[in-house]
């Protein structure tokens, strides 16, 4: 493919989040930065880090080293759930290791204790309102805790970020989350992924694609934010060519059947 369409976004209180991102989870020291850089200069613009990495050093490096406008990259960071009673310290040094006066989104990367926590959410609030954080959400919620969230607050989360890919496809888990104003985020969509599924591959031949691109198109397609992860410069250019065709319905359903949901 020659050139790559626009990244598609979705509408979130703070910005539009890019629906196909960089995930970082287990890339280290030099790999994590130059990774960065080079999605950057792909075309990414949404990049996904969290305190619980260990990089937001190297990730904020790659932002300072690509001359890119601060406010054209999303960058996500997440609360570890041990953190509870230190939000606001902890939230200042990933701002101080990222480089940046602000998050596009912050989320708790875990329920703490396995909790709702709304004293941690209400600290998230303060942020939001406070200038530091654009949108606030979530990871690894179900719908409950994010019910309770809202009954103690009158706050949704922005995002919940959670694992995704055609194994776990659940409309009725999708339209939960949609009906009360939640993006879902996918992670790990590939490593919990059968590339060798029957509907994927055949996709992948009659488009003349990959079965990882065909994966994450799906995901876009059904309005799932993707951050596939890769320190692979060949990788991060397949990921991003899954903009540069579309599936059809059937293909979507024969996929969406291989769901448990």
């Amino acid at each position: 493919m020659t050139s790559t369409p626009p990244v598609p976004t979705l509408a979130l209180p703070g910005g539009a989040i890019p629906v196909l991102g960089l995930g970082t989870w287990q890339a280290e020291g030099g790999d994590a930065e130059r990774a960065v850089v080079a999605a950057l200069q792909l075309g990414y613009r949404h990049v996904d880090t969290a305190t619980g990495y260990g990089n937001e050093h190297e990730v904020g490096r790659a932002l300072a080293t690509i001359d890119v406008d601060r406010d054209d990259v999303f960058v996500t960071t997440k609360l570890p759930p041990d953190h509870v009673g230190r939000e606001r310290q902890t939230l200042m040094e990933s701002l101080a290791a990222l480089g940046t006066d602000h998050l596009d989104l912050w989320l708790v990367h875990w329920p703490p204790n396995r909790q709702a926590t709304p004293s941690t959410w209400r600290a998230f609030v303060e942020a939001r309102d406070e200038g530091h954080v654009r949108s606030i959400g979530v990871s690894n919620y179900s719908v409950a805790q994010i019910d309770e969230l809202i009954a103690a607050t009158g706050e949704a989360p922005a995002v919940n970020q959670i694992p995704y890919s055609p194994v776990d496809h659940d409309p009725a888990l999708l339209a939960a989350h949609r009906e009360r104003g939640v993006v879902v985020e996918g992670y790990s969509p590939l490593k919990r992924t059968d590339l060798d599924a029957a509907p994927i591959a055949d996709a992948a031949r009659a488009h003349g694609v990959t079965p990882a691109q065909v994966v994450l198109r799906w995901h876009v397609q059904h309005d799932v934010v993707v951050i596939p992860k890769s320190t692979k410069q060949h990788r991060l250019e397949e990921n991003l060519g899954a903009l540069g065709f579309e599936l059809t319905a059937d293909e979507m359903a024969a996929i969406d059947a291989l769901g448990r949901g």
